[in-house]
């Protein structure tokens, strides 16, 4: 229970791997304050479940990450809750396929808004509870996109690459603060997302389930297995650790040796 008394606002955290994370910080003993969307009572029984599991308690923050004002509002809300935020996991994210040529400008703002402006608006408020605290972390949930492109993922790539150089960049101006930033990349997680993929996939490319599993989806993956949550959010919670103290402007894969090719 070594973040005991610590609070976690972990983003994108109603389903997938923001909810396995914070089930992991909950597990150590850490508040937790979940970010996401989703329906109102599946969001109340993980929240439930939270401060069964950490023994501490759990809050549930509807701010939109595409809007800055919110954001600063969900970090007032866990100033005066939780007296600041000790541990931020910048997770919220989404992604959208298109030739660049017929990739909707709309589509690309709001995909660079939750997926890198977002982060650049939570660690500004983060820093400076942190500083005071001498003590903090913060960790992205970036991607093998973060290292590598895909076609057709323009907005996606460029979001990633990015989250990537701001961790690298605030990892330096609060080395000396005992507040570590990195980021994890995982390669394809077995999320209901993912799993949701494979009909549309099986029909427009006339493929079986085996083949779009293992000739689409794991084609990049040389150990020929999806990443699971579970290891994503024990990596996330190794971060946290005192042992971990060291670990800092990092990207680390968690990928299936994807992007060592």
């Amino acid at each position: 229970m070594h973040l005991k008394g610590k609070t976690a606002l972990v983003t994108g955290s109603t389903s997938g791997i923001g909810l396995g994370i914070a089930k992991a910080f909950a597990a150590a003993g850490a508040n937790i304050i979940v970010n996401g969307f989703g329906e109102a009572d599946a969001i109340e029984t993980e929240r439930a479940a939270l401060e069964v599991l950490s023994g501490g308690k759990a809050a549930y923050d509807d701010a939109d990450l595409t809007k800055a004002e919110a954001i600063e509002e969900m970090f007032q809300r866990a100033e005066k809750d939780f007296g600041g935020v000790d541990i931020l996991v910048n997770n919220a994210g989404m992604q959208f396929v298109s030739p660049i040529e017929d990739f909707p400008p709309e589509k690309w703002d709001m995909i660079i808004a939750l997926n890198l402006t977002a982060s650049f608006h939570t660690i500004r408020h983060a820093v400076p509870v942190m500083r005071k605290k001498g003590w903090g972390r913060i960790i992205g949930t970036a991607s093998a996109h973060s290292l590598v492109a895909s076609p057709f993922k323009s907005a996606y790539v460029t979001a990633k690459h990015g989250l990537a150089g701001l961790t690298k960049t605030v990892a330096l101006e609060v080395a000396d603060a005992g507040i570590t930033v990195n980021c994890i990349s995982p390669g394809y997680v077995w999320t209901p997302l993912v799993e949701n993929q494979i009909p549309d996939t099986m029909k427009a490319r006339k493929m079986t389930r085996e083949q779009v599993i293992n000739d689409v989806l794991l084609a990049g993956q040389p150990t020929k297995q999806f990443v699971t949550v579970e290891q994503v959010a024990a990596l996330a919670a190794f971060l946290t650790r005192d042992e971990a103290a060291n670990i800092t402007g990092a990207n680390l894969s968690v990928d299936g040796g994807w992007t060592a090719q």
